[in-house]
């Protein structure tokens, strides 16, 4: 357009001269018209740099104000995040106790909820797979052969809790409702409570540091397992604490203890919950559960890789049969994080019939339960980001104190993160 308008000029002024315009005037003229052109094309070119300043000045803008741009009916989506998991499993069981070998196949699925209700106060729900009648699996197997073929499956709320976490007090966590455990469990072992188990009342969490290298973490919670209108509920009260020191700054050390009360057991029976190994007589849990942990934890590397060594014992002091005792000792290297990394764990455990309460812990181990003992092998390697496939061999016996059986497990999982 801009060189239209100057052929448009230079045409009319050579109008204006007639026949009598001279050839040095031409050339004077051409030249002119050279130097307009370039001077147009200039000033093109640095409004085309202003104009494209000012696009990305306006997108930053609008990145920066567009939560704030949100109509007030919809500006509390700001304060959730949402997260989950789907967990895909092949089982392989070769159990003594059962006529033939089990293949089953089966998945997880949980989405979780994170509200953030001001600055000291947050509300967590998580949905999950799993059954009413299991609190430490949240599995779903699928062609289930107790329900109808390719019947829908089952979602529970997993979680639901608020988190108080006051700022006159940093390191403080107050919270309601079921929960995650909030309980430490060295190298995420499971010889007292089950991974999935999500006990339901009151905790509270308090971790700070008593100097550079070293802090300290004390935890205390009261949940109810069974609530009862003409009798006394049946409860755990448990308190936790720990110490963790750095050695360097690749290695450290951990230890701690815990204790857990349950309170009106002896006696009783747990809806829901199968004694899964635990002493009773007349479907009544014969003993009373008073428990003991010590547990430890030395962290290091080997070149690059982390590593980790760990051990757990446990001891049902109000026990008033034999095996009132458990052991664990593990180990961890590498860690599966970034796409190619891998990871291998390995533990022994020892578990006696009555130490802890067999419908509370490893569901997987022996099946579940106590009175067993045995290896488990673990491998997962991360395929891409968010996408990990894992491995997990169970070399166990159950019914170690009688029979001795053997149970063999085989678990290969693809799991995705999201």
């Amino acid at each position: 357009m801009r060189k239209a308008i100057v052929l448009t000029v230079c045409l009319f002024v050579l109008a204006l001269g007639g026949g009598d315009v001279k050839a040095d005037e031409v050339a004077e003229l051409k030249q002119q018209m050279a130097q307009m052109q370039q001077r147009l094309e200039q000033l093109e070119a640095k409004q085309k740099q202003q104009d494209k300043t000012m696009e990305e000045k306006i997108s930053e803008a609008v990145k920066e104000k567009q939560i704030g741009a949100l109509p007030d009916s919809l500006k509390w989506a700001q304060n959730i995040k949402w997260s989950g998991d789907l967990r895909y499993r092949h089982e392989s069981i070769d159990d003594d106790t059962a006529s033939t070998q089990r293949d089953r196949n089966r998945i997880r699925a949980r989405l979780k909820m994170n509200a953030n209700i001001n600055d000291e106060w947050d509300a967590i729900l998580r949905l999950a797979t799993g059954s009413n009648d299991s609190p430490t699996s949240t599995n779903q197997t699928l062609g289930d052969s107790s329900s109808d073929s390719f019947s829908s499956k089952e979602i529970w709320l997993d979680w639901a809790y608020a988190d108080y976490h006051p700022e006159c007090m940093p390191g403080l966590n107050v919270l309601l409702g079921k929960m995650a455990n909030p309980f430490y469990k060295v190298g995420k072992n499971q010889l007292i409570f089950d991974g999935d188990l999500s006990p339901e009342g009151g905790a509270a969490t308090y971790a700070w540091n008593l100097n550079d290298s070293t802090s300290a973490k004390l935890t205390g919670g009261a949940f109810w397992l069974r609530e009862r209108s003409t009798d006394a509920d049946t409860s755990i009260f448990g308190i936790q604490g720990l110490l963790k020191h750095k050695l360097s700054k690749d290695r450290h050390i951990l230890g701690g203890v815990s204790y857990y009360d349950l309170g009106n057991i002896q006696g009783k029976s747990l809806s829901g919950i199968s004694a899964k190994g635990n002493t009773t007589s007349g479907g009544l849990y014969v003993n009373d559960y008073d428990i003991v942990e010590g547990f430890g934890e030395y962290g290091f590397k080997i070149g690059d890789v982390p590593a980790a060594v760990f051990g757990n014992y446990v001891n049902n002091i109000a026990a008033s049969t034999s095996g009132d005792t458990a052991w664990l000792i593990g180990a961890k290297y590498n860690k599966a994080k970034k796409p190619g990394s891998w990871e291998v764990s390995y533990n022994y455990r020892d578990v006696e019939k009555d130490t802890v309460v067999g419908g509370l812990n490893d569901s997987d181990f022996i099946g579940g339960g106590t009175d067993g003992k045995g290896h488990v092998l673990g491998f997962k390697y991360q395929l891409a980001k968010n996408v990990q496939a894992g491995l997990h061999y169970f070399m166990n016996e159950k019914n170690a104190s009688s029979t001795s059986d053997d149970f063999k497990m085989l678990q290969a999982d693809m799991i995705f993160k999201f």
